[in-house]
């Protein structure tokens, strides 16, 4: 794409808390804005000051009740402890579910499936995480592989930080296929 659309189609969902890890965030926005997509980070709060396990900070964009899935093309989940901050609050939780039964791509890093988990849609789905979420994974009926990225169906999953690459390789190939 050689320019940025602004439109929903081609704006991408970062649900993110405090203490994400830094480069789960950065490298995917980075790489999404280098193709063409606009990201918003969306929170508990509109206008939150959040910061990362290494320091960089952001600043939401929006709340998560007052934006869908009709808002965004993708929904991004970056680790860290950001997904296990967020799995408690019940819109962003939606907003995952939602995400989910639309069939656009929702791509999780490292802790991220968290929230998946607790958003109820990852049973029989092929997937994985941190190695220390497999279990939960595992518990909540999802088939856990150790594989760097994994992709099924809307669902795109890798393991850390390493993965970052074939990892957002994944996500924009899948965007431009259903753009």
């Amino acid at each position: 794409m050689s320019d940025i659309k602004h439109t929903a189609d081609h704006c991408v969902a970062v649900v993110v808390a405090n203490d994400f890890e830094d480069s789960e965030l950065t490298v995917p926005v980075d790489s999404l804005v280098a193709a063409g997509f606009r990201c918003e980070f969306v929170g508990t709060e509109s206008g939150q000051h959040l910061t990362g396990k290494k320091g960089h900070r952001i600043v939401t964009d929006k709340n998560a009740q007052s934006v869908n899935s009709a808002d965004y093309c993708a929904l991004l989940i970056p680790g860290g402890y950001s997904p296990d901050q967020l799995r408690i609050n019940k819109p962003v939780v939606n907003l995952v579910a939602d995400f989910c039964a639309t069939g656009k791509p929702v791509a999780a890093i490292c802790h991220g499936p968290q929230l998946l988990i607790e958003a109820a849609v990852v049973k029989d789905r092929r997937m994985t995480s941190w190695p220390s979420v497999r279990t939960d994974l595992v518990n909540a009926g999802a088939h856990w592989v150790d594989e760097a990225v994994v992709r099924d169906g809307n669902l795109i999953t890798s393991r850390k930080p390493a993965d970052l690459q074939p990892f957002c390789k994944t996500l924009i190939a899948q965007l431009e296929a259903t753009g």
